[in-house]
């Protein structure tokens, strides 16, 4: 087995004093999409987030948030992203469409901007499972932007 003696291991840094947090929320699924951005919200600040270093837009639905995500991550004056919403299985195809290219654009703009995002958009099979995730989704998406931001800050 190879041994690993000089090796730096970045351990996560949750600390968010300083950081610039920019947050997309879509409106569709409202009940949900508010319970993720209040736990994200609480758990910001609980990590040393002000309020004053972030930034809530809304946009309609979840096929609308990358494109948010990619202007915010442009100005070049957030840290880390957050993309809050819900999809919930309907009877037809759709959910897959919304939920794949949302996915999909999500991605693609933390790797073309350089900006991590966090993703909390949930897709679930009804809204029960969605008011059920959003607490703990929500608080999630908040440590993954502090320790993405912190650690891309590190390797830099």
């Amino acid at each position: 087995m190879a041994r690993f003696d000089n090796i730096e291991e970045l351990e996560p840094d949750l600390r968010g004093a300083g950081l610039r947090i920019g947050i997309v929320m879509s409106r569709f699924n409202q009940d949900a999409s508010e319970g993720l951005l209040s736990a994200c919200a609480a758990a910001l600040v609980k990590h040393g987030v002000r309020e004053a270093d972030t930034r809530i837009v809304t946009v309609p639905g979840a096929l609308e948030v990358p494109l948010a995500l990619q202007k915010l991550a442009q100005t070049g004056r957030f840290d880390a992203l957050i993309a809050l919403g819900a999809i919930v299985r309907g009877e037809t195809y759709h959910f897959e469409i919304v939920a794949n290219e949302s996915a999909g654009g999500i991605t693609s703009v933390q790797l073309d901007t350089g900006v991590p995002v966090a993703n909390g958009i949930l897709t679930t099979e009804d809204d029960d499972q969605a008011l059920a995730r959003m607490a703990q989704k929500g608080a999630e998406c908040a440590l993954v932007a502090i320790e993405m931001a912190n650690l891309l800050k590190r390797i830099q």
